[in-house]
């Protein structure tokens, strides 16, 4: 693919109104590709910065109206931060456009530093900006007037439990609405139809009311007599059978005769035979109305409607008096009654709840995977460090910025007097779990001489740290690293057998050591999980893509 890079020359804009400090923009057109068809050029506002302070990098691209102009994106100006890049504006005359987009770009630390250039593809075809230098100068701070302060010792802060309540009361309302639902459904006393208000009353009051009810129908009106002899045989067999404690539902007209009259004859129900004779030609009619087709005049229905209501009225009269045992009995039976009933809600309950919590779970296994659903319940403690707030900070200088789970405590590193005249500063700061092998140490070090860095003496007496305190059969591969801003290093990996702390126990464990530098300088980050831990493997991708460092000291 072949490039082509134009002339730039100086171009002068007017002096803007009240700049300060700077005195006045100064605008530099460094780009270039020049052809007979597209141009690009850029430009920058000011070659000299305060901390924190902004510069606007601007790009614009005169082209065909019919070509793709793909601008620079996300934090490709590195080590300058890009704060917000504006729409693109746009400007046409005839078959030409003119883009237009403006980069704010700004940097926290002072020195001397080099925007890279810069690609902007026209139709795919690339178009390379020069790179310049922005100088960054530091607020001055007349330390004579201003109050020095000792530097303040760490504070210990206690662990929020914010994540865990809120977890809590979030199950707690699942629970209080599924608790709430087998109440209304299951537990609560509901309130009872008319049908099971009936059924309720006793077996005379009832059979009254039925009886009531059929002399209001419409059964003779539409001609059903057969279903008003059934409903009125049927009554009086179910207060028979209640009341007068006889088998009536199931048994024939002559069986049922005849044991109303051996219960008369013995003296248990006191009934004239003429009440019986006529209770007796009630139920032939019905059975001739059932199973004959027979069809009785209305009068001689509606009057044996009225027998049968004079023989429930009698039979209750001629029924003794029940004892106090009786009604003992009777109490201990409904109240019986009532418990099973009760007992039988609470089951249904109870099996309604086990199985929205074994479709609930198996849902839940299905989707997420046992492993997982099981350490939410039981707990894990990467699965909390990756699920917990992570930190986002700076550590040591030459700064290394990185993401998290814990925040990294300085570490006490002693230096051998023989490295001392090498190293003119080594600051570290790292994390322990408790529990497994996860830890992330970072180390920055700044050497007397301006040289490059040499990586491998640093990562070999990393390796060597690693088996002074009982790792064995360490692996290593080594491969080359970009961060997310560009800047390259080397990553050394692998695995090995690493020792539990305060125990002789071997376990399956890897590593990962990043390390960059420049002139004078190296930052490394060292991070060791359990292998198998998918936890601890997402921290590790996490933390890893996070890392962002500098290019110069």
């Amino acid at each position: 693919m072949k490039v082509k890079r134009a002339n730039f020359k100086i171009q002068s804009l007017p002096r803007p109104i009240n700049r300060g400090w700077l005195g006045g923009w100064l605008l530099f057109s460094f780009v270039g590709l020049a052809q007979t068809q597209s141009t690009v050029k850029a430009n920058i506002d000011s070659t000299s910065i305060k901390i924190g302070e902004q510069i606007q990098y601007k790009i614009t691209v005169e082209t065909d109206s019919l070509n793709i102009v793909y601008f620079p994106e996300d934090q490709t100006f590195s080590p300058l931060e890009m704060v917000e890049a504006l729409k693109i504006d746009t400007t046409k005359n005839k078959d030409r456009i003119t883009l237009q987009r403006i980069y704010a770009l700004t940097q926290f630390d002072s020195g001397a530093y080099t925007i890279p250039p810069q690609r902007i593809a026209i139709n795919e075809e690339p178009f390379f900006t020069d790179s310049f230098q922005i100088k960054v100068a530091d607020v001055v701070v007349d330390t004579t007037k201003q109050k020095m302060f000792d530097i303040k010792p760490l504070i210990e802060v206690e662990k929020s439990n914010a994540k865990l309540i809120r977890t809590l009361l979030w199950v707690l309302f699942g629970l209080l609405i599924v608790g709430g639902l087998i109440y209304w459904f299951f537990l609560r006393k509901k309130p009872l139809t008319e049908e099971e208000k009936v059924a309720l009353l006793p077996p005379f009051d009832r059979a009254l009311l039925q009886l009531k009810e059929l002399e209001n129908s419409r059964y003779l009106i539409q001609d059903e007599y057969k279903k008003y002899y059934s409903e009125l045989t049927d009554i009086v067999r179910s207060y028979l059978e209640e009341d007068v404690h006889v088998s009536a539902l199931e048994s024939t007209t002559d069986q049922l005769i005849e044991k109303l009259e051996l219960l008369k004859d013995a003296g248990e129900l006191t009934l004239k035979e003429d009440t019986i004779e006529q209770f007796k030609k009630v139920l032939k009619t019905a059975d001739l109305v059932k199973f004959a087709k027979s069809k009785p005049p209305t009068s001689v229905a509606e009057q044996d409607r009225q027998l049968v209501e004079d023989i429930v009225v009698k039979t209750k009269e001629a029924l003794p008096e029940p004892t106090v045992e009786d009604l003992l009995q009777n109490e201990a039976y409904l109240e019986e009654l009532a418990k099973k009933k009760q007992r039988k809600r609470i089951y249904i309950a109870a099996a309604v709840f086990a199985g929205l919590l074994i479709i609930g779970a198996a849902t839940s296994i299905g989707y997420y995977g046992f492993g997982y659903v099981k350490d939410s319940i039981l707990g894990h403690p990467t699965k909390e460090l990756l699920e917990s707030e992570w930190v986002q900070s700076s550590y040591g200088y030459p700064p290394i910025d990185i993401a998290t789970p814990k925040v990294l405590i300085r570490q006490e590193i002693r230096l051998p007097e023989e490295a001392k005249a090498q190293i003119s500063g080594l600051q570290a700061f790292g994390y322990r779990s408790s529990i497994g092998l996860f830890t992330v140490l970072t180390t920055s070090t700044t050497f007397a001489e301006a040289n490059e860095p040499d990586f491998e003496k640093p990562i070999e007496q990393l390796l060597q740290g690693f088996e002074q305190q009982g790792a064995k059969n360490i692996i290593t591969k080594q491969e080359e690293y970009v961060t997310l801003a560009g800047v390259k290093g080397l990553k050394t990996f692998g695995s090995g057998k690493f020792k539990v702390p305060e125990s002789s126990e071997l376990i399956r464990g890897k590593y990962a050591i990043l390390s960059f530098g420049g002139k004078g300088f190296m930052q490394q980050i060292v991070v060791t999980w359990l292998d198998g831990d998918d936890y601890a493997e997402q921290i590790v991708e996490r933390v890893l893509a996070s890392v962002d460092v500098k290019t110069q000291a």
